[in-house]
């Protein structure tokens, strides 16, 4: 019985390695369909421009081919460029987004989402606009804010011009009063929420906060003592 098994034993091992390696061939080469989610860069924007829209920082791709190939790329292996170089102000589209793809011999890609993306460059702008000081809260009975001062009174605001028409101030971050009875100076933060519009420099103000005793305050009367013989 062993003599039989062991009978030609160097074509039997042949074989079996020729089958193991057919196998393996055969499971390579079986198709298959991956989904990645990949960055979108955007390059080469130009000095004083902005992208002015909201575009999206990925997309979704479905890439199919043979196993062997895909399981030697991950979604770090991938990205896709849109280029921006030269282009002038104004809208411009870019379809066919997988024909950006960078991808070896034998896979395709059969689904993008989005497949195209529009991008709205505009040149950059600067617009000076006063600083409002935001107070909340009140401060100590019998005191009041008597004067407020801030430093700098004014700040540049850049970025898209169609954003900036609308922007007419900006605030500082609420300082709340509640128990203060002295005057005060601290550092506050600018608030501007823009969208395509920013802060150039200037990121906080200096702020002074001046009170005194309230002279038209009158403390409430405190209650009278019941006489005990009425």
């Amino acid at each position: 019985m062993f003599a039989k098994l062991t009978q030609n034993w160097i074509l039997k091992l042949i074989s079996l390695t020729f089958a193991v390696v057919l196998w393996f061939f055969v499971i390579g080469e079986r198709k298959l369909e991956v989904s990645y989610v990949i960055p979108l860069e955007y390059r080469g924007l130009a000095e004083g421009m902005i992208i002015a829209n909201e575009v999206p920082n990925s997309v979704s791709v479905r890439i199919s081919g043979p196993r062997a190939l895909l399981m030697h790329h991950s979604a770090g292996d991938i990205s896709i460029a849109v280029d921006l170089k030269d282009l002038p102000a104004g809208i411009t589209s870019f379809k066919r987004l997988e024909e950006s793809l960078s991808l070896p011999s034998g896979l395709r890609v059969t689904r993008i989402s989005p497949s195209y993306v529009d991008v709205k460059l505009e040149r950059i702008r600067e617009k000076e606009v006063p600083i409002r000081l935001v107070l909340t809260g009140e401060p100590v009975e019998g005191y009041r804010v008597v004067e407020t001062f801030l430093d700098p009174e004014r700040v540049i605001v850049a970025g898209a011009g169609s954003e900036l028409k609308a922007v007419t101030e900006v605030t500082t971050e609420p300082i709340d009063l509640s128990g203060v009875q002295e005057s005060f100076s601290q550092t506050a933060p600018i608030d501007h929420p823009g969208t395509y519009t920013y802060l150039k420099d200037q990121k906080t103000v200096e702020v002074e906060v001046l009170l005194e005793p309230d002279p038209d305050y009158q403390p409430p009367e405190e209650p009278r003592a019941e006489d005990p013989e009425e």
